[in-house]
């Protein structure tokens, strides 16, 4: 077995590289990396291809991911929330790529390329703009539109607690994209709330198998999203 802890967050997110794509868990804060999203920024790639459920909110984490210039396109569900205002305003300026994508189609797109399914059918986006210069189908009397699987170079997901062979845990709904997104990835870097000896995890609670996962690294107190944002805090 290979134990895949690492020694710090640098070192985790090391050989990220430019024009990397990076599938970055968390539904809004439940599961979002702050952690691993910062240090990327220390680390200074750029050119990036982010895959994401939204685009962060206030200036840290991911906003401040895609603040520091280093995504050049965005893949997502909702690009604009409530405290979302650092996208919009590189977007309308011409200066970050959207590719949207509806919430379901979106997760199974990810489920897919973990899959190694290449592309599906799905009648989500039909009769909308989001289907114009896609290939079309009718099965039965209902016309489909043919999506594609998503994979990552990298993804940066955040658990509650592994073992050193990376086999995870999630806490509750915070555990969202984080399975799909370690099978899609091509290296699956994890931080976790801590980290126990092998075998302390009942195997019918594992959520994600070490098998889907690099590297683990320990953030013993992560950071809350909502709780930056109140603070005004902007990373770096």
């Amino acid at each position: 077995m290979i134990d895949k802890r690492v020694e710090s967050l640098a070192s985790a997110v090391a050989d990220i590289c430019d024009g990397a794509t990076v599938m970055v868990g968390g539904f809004g804060e439940a599961g979002s990396p702050i952690e691993l999203i910062h240090a990327l920024i220390d680390q200074g790639a750029t050119g990036l291809t982010v895959i994401n459920n939204n685009t962060g909110s206030g200036e840290v984490g991911l906003a401040a991911l895609i603040k520091a210039g280093r995504v050049a396109k965005m893949i997502c569900s909702y690009p604009r929330s409530l405290n979302s205002t650092v996208f919009p305003e590189l977007y309308k300026a011409g200066k970050i790529e959207l590719e949207l994508v509806p919430q379901g189609t979106l997760a199974e797109r990810i489920r897919a390329g973990g899959a190694g399914i290449p592309a599906f059918f799905t009648a989500t986006s039909v009769g909308t703009p989001l289907e114009i210069g896609k290939e079309k189908r009718t099965f039965g009397s209902r016309e489909y539109v043919l999506e594609f699987g998503l994979s990552a170079d990298f993804s940066l997901i955040k658990c509650k607690r592994a073992d050193p062979y990376g086999n995870l845990i999630y806490n509750k709904t915070a555990r969202n994209f984080g399975p799909a997104m370690a099978m899609a990835g091509k290296v699956t870097i994890v931080q976790s709330e801590s980290i126990v000896p092998a075998g302390e995890i009942d195997p019918e609670n594992i959520i994600t198998p070490g098998i889907f996962v690099n590297r683990v690294v320990l953030v013993e107190n992560p950071q809350h999203e909502s709780a930056l944002v109140a603070a005004g805090v902007s990373y770096p």
